[in-house]
């Protein structure tokens, strides 16, 4: 049996009885368990008398362990039976007597209940990007850079020329002069191909420690491809022109999804920002875990560990800066995802079978995975996971258009 006792906003006080008999049944079935795996001199395993074995262990220890095990088995069934969804809870009391039932006091940190704002009323202020003529000519030119090929000079080296080198240890590799660090640079400009050079290599204070004999190979510079007629067949256009309309609607398409995503972030932020509801703590400590894990991956793959990271930033005095951003930042992240989360419970999307089969064919293409290895990685919990996020993208999309 089961019962609320006290309840304020996502605080849940709650009260589980489990009957005498089943505790009984439970006592003996542990004494069992542990009958199979406590070796007891004189016997062989598993065959000494449950009389003995609780003797052995001690009544005190077995009931300690009973008490665990009917908590693990009686909550989730409580829980469920009181209508609650629990993000954390802890046993306050517990009370177990001979040839008695078992009782025992949960405070529990409930799902919190969300209240949206009236988002219908929004007014977002996002500016729609206007494609403009230079901005087709600047994409024209970075097609022209994309087709480029690099061509060998019989000149010196200059700014934005390719040198191709061979060092003295054998190595050959080409250096982009434009993208060189400024030692090398100055040590290549100017040379041709055929001459050997002293390239410095510096320490972390910029201090020259030795240098690297350098022979240049060879001098290449880019050649563009003339912006005309020829250029757009050879990217399935019939004319410039038509490469330029081509690439015009290009650019408009990115500004439309560009917009739209400014549109979808403006609209979340207002929707988590008016959003009323009491967040239990736990909820926030698990999105700063989430949070300093991911800073964990980005710092490793920079080889820093995340021990150090956190100490420089103590012996800066920036620690408790950074410990209230990282609050701050869940925080937010978690009203948002409450946020999305309740407004797909008020509009309710509606997601065909063929539509989903569509996403996750996508998904598994994202991947580069068939939709069977999909399935198989994300398993039935995992899916679950994805549906429910593609139906709040989809309610989120549905609420901005509402709003034209």
């Amino acid at each position: 049996m089961a019962e609320i006792l006290e309840r304020s906003g996502y605080r849940v006080k709650v009260r589980v009885e489990v009957p005498k008999e089943k505790v009984e049944e439970r006592y003996q079935a542990l004494l069992r368990d542990v009958a199979k795996r406590v070796r007891i001199p004189g016997f062989r395993p598993g065959k000494a008398p449950l009389k003995v074995v609780e003797a052995r262990i001690g009544r005190e220890e077995l009931l300690s362990d009973l008490k665990e095990r009917l908590v693990e088995e009686t909550y989730p069934l409580a829980v469920q039976e009181l209508g609650l969804l629990p993000v954390a809870a802890r046993v306050v009391e517990e009370e177990l007597s001979e040839g008695e039932g078992f009782r025992y006091v949960a405070e529990v940190e409930n799902y919190p209940e969300v209240q949206l704002p009236d988002w219908r009323s929004f007014d977002l202020q996002v500016a729609q990007e206007e494609v403009t003529e230079e901005m087709v000519d600047k994409a024209l030119e970075e097609l022209r850079h994309r087709y480029a090929e690099l061509v060998p000079v019989d000149r010196e080296a200059q700014e934005k020329d390719h040198v191709f080198v061979r060092t003295e240890e054998g190595a050959e590799f080409p250096i982009d002069l434009s993208k060189a660090l400024p030692h090398v640079r100055e040590a290549l400009l100017g040379k041709r191909a055929g001459e050997v050079v002293m390239v410095p290599v510096l320490n972390e204070k910029g201090e020259k420690v030795r240098e690297v004999r350098t022979e240049i190979l060879e001098v290449k510079t880019l050649e563009l491809p003339e912006l005309d007629e020829e250029f757009a067949k050879t990217l399935e256009a019939e004319s410039l022109e038509e490469l330029r309309e081509k690439v015009r609607e290009s650019l408009k398409r990115q500004a439309e999804a560009r917009y739209q995503e400014a549109r979808e972030r403006a609209f979340l932020e207002k929707l988590a920002e008016g959003l009323e509801a009491e967040i239990p703590p736990s909820m926030l400590e698990a999105e700063e875990r989430h949070l300093l894990e991911h800073l964990a991956e980005d710092l490793a793959r920079q080889g820093i560990p995340l021990e150090a990271y956190l100490k420089a930033l103590e012996e800066k005095g920036e620690f408790e800066k950074f410990r209230e951003e990282l609050r701050q930042e869940a925080l937010k992240r978690v009203k948002r995802s409450l946020a999305k989360e309740r407004l797909a419970e008020e509009l309710k999307p509606e997601v065909s079978e063929e539509e989903w089969q569509a996403y996750l064919q996508a998904v598994a293409r994202s991947y580069g995975i068939s939709l069977q290895e999909l399935r198989r990685e994300f398993g039935e919990r995992g899916l679950a996971r994805l549906r429910a996020a593609y139906i709040q993208d989809k309610a989120v999309k549905e609420a901005l258009a509402k709003l034209l």
